[in-house]
């Protein structure tokens, strides 16, 4: 019988495995998100304004919190739009 090396495959047998998400902050040790730091905030918001969720950024629900009242002061404060068209 042949060996699992001596098998070619047509395509790649990773192909359709993702890449496992990870917390961001937990992974580069990150404690406070400052919410006056816009450029940082855009990354967890889309076009439209609104915040993504955890199952699309990686954060865990701790850090997701955090995010999220960030977000909130940013745009009470006039530092990110609460509605816009094209954001990015």
């Amino acid at each position: 019988m042949a060996s699992r090396d001596d098998i070619k495959f047509l395509s790649n047998p990773k192909l359709g495995q993702k890449a496992k998400k990870y917390c961001r902050f937990r992974k580069y040790g990150i404690r406070h998100i400052d919410y006056k730091d816009p450029e940082f905030l855009k990354q967890f918001v889309n076009e439209q304004g609104k915040i993504l969720p955890r199952r699309i950024t990686g954060n865990s629900l701790k850090y997701q919190k955090k995010v999220a009242t960030a977000v909130k002061r940013a745009r009470h404060l006039a530092y990110l739009p609460f509605v816009t068209d094209l954001l990015k």
